[in-house]
């Protein structure tokens, strides 16, 4: 065989074995990347593809590139608390947008400027609802407001100037504002161990007090504070017997001792 020939027969080799290369190239389907644009246009859908990886699924801040940023994303889930309860859409929305970012849940340049990208990759209208549909995702994710402290019980003392000074007095002597017009006086109450020979009748002051046992006035001026207490929403039988406890541990305290 002639050099010639080999060549050719060469050529014609690799020309096959290319063909059949291409050949089998096009029988394998080709793996598409996912497209940029998302075609759902639900907030959370949005919100998972492009926010998430900064600002974490649940919004808490605590996204896979979180550690790498300069400036820690902001935990999304506060914004309302952190605007006096009320969740600043318009703020949100321009932040996201880009054309407002005095919200300090984003610094200066971290945060992509959603609003332009998203008119890259879509329509204006769907842009709009895309945008929309993410800060109200976005607002679904608030936490709840931290319940509110309890109160602290009220002391004794105030006990007695909220519901018997009006009578009594503020010194429980008996000269209330209410006084002169009882037909029978009330007793001045800072001498209630006096009159029981240097003891305080505690289990007799707190039947007075209660009054569903005793009739303590006779004609029963003295309100029945055991049910005026119960009336109250949400009081029970034990915040009752506190209330009055605590009276009568005021009462004790300001027994007028014998010389």
């Amino acid at each position: 065989m002639s050099a010639s020939s080999s060549g050719r027969s060469l050529a014609l080799g690799v020309l096959a074995i290319l063909a059949l290369s291409i050949a089998t190239a096009a029988q394998v389907p080709r793996r598409e990347p996912p497209p940029l644009a998302l075609q759902s246009l639900t907030g959370k859908d949005s919100f998972d593809r492009y926010c998430a990886t900064c600002h974490g699924v649940t919004g808490r801040g605590d996204g896979a590139l979180a550690p790498s940023l300069r400036r820690g994303p902001a935990d999304l889930t506060t914004l309302a608390q952190r605007n006096g309860g009320t969740f600043p859409r318009g703020q949100v929305a321009a932040s996201v947008e880009g054309t407002g970012r005095d919200l300090p849940a984003h610094g200066p340049t971290q945060m992509p400027l959603w609003g332009g990208i998203f008119r890259w990759l879509d329509t204006e209208a769907r842009t709009r609802v895309r945008i929309s549909n993410l800060v109200a995702y976005v607002e679904s994710l608030q936490a709840a407001p931290p319940a509110a402290a309890a109160a602290a019980p009220a002391t004794g003392r105030e006990l007695f100037e909220t519901f018997c000074a009006s009578c009594h007095g503020l010194s429980a002597s008996g000269d209330g504002p209410m006084a002169a017009q009882l037909r029978q006086p009330p007793p001045d109450l800072r001498k209630v161990q006096l009159r029981n020979q240097g003891r305080f009748p505690g289990p007799l002051v707190e039947r007075i007090i209660d009054g569903r046992q005793i009739d303590a006035h006779g004609t029963r001026s003295m309100p029945v504070w055991g049910d005026v207490f119960f009336r109250e929403p949400g009081v029970n039988h034990a915040d009752v017997e506190a209330r009055i406890d605590a009276i009568i541990q005021y009462l004790r305290s300001i027994q007028v001792r014998p010389a």
